[in-house]
């Protein structure tokens, strides 16, 4: 039934300047609206809800992530924006802090400013 309906996809935030200018400046994502509820952005046709909260946990796993032609590319375009890429024991990251996947994807993890995991994945 949902198959065929749009994804609307939601991250928490506490400080909706910061996520504002995160989503909007450093992500390049088209700012719609903002709310007393949540700030809203276009991720390219799929509506991103950044949901204000008083306080919350942001999950140590990957809640948002967006699949790129090129992860170099893209990791260093980040870069310049002020993005910061984590790094995890046990992955063997490069420079960028891409991942070489055992199936032969490629993902580089960075955090909003909640804290929030987000993920590149080159195919």
């Amino acid at each position: 039934m949902l198959g065929s309906r749009d994804v609307i996809t939601f991250v928490a935030t506490t400080d909706a300047a910061k996520a504002r200018q995160f989503y909007e400046a450093a992500l390049g994502l088209r700012f719609v609206s903002d709310d007393r509820f949540a700030l809203i952005f276009d991720a390219n046709g799929t509506t991103l809800r950044v949901t204000k909260v008083r306080s919350f946990e942001p999950a140590e796993h990957t809640v948002l992530g967006w699949r790129v032609p090129d992860i170099d590319d893209a990791a260093r375009d980040l870069s310049s924006r002020g993005v910061v890429f984590e790094r995890y024991d046990g992955f063997s990251q490069d420079e960028l802090g891409i991942w070489n996947a055992p199936d032969g994807f490629r993902v580089a993890w960075f955090k909003d400013p909640d804290g929030n995991v987000l993920s590149l994945t080159q195919p």
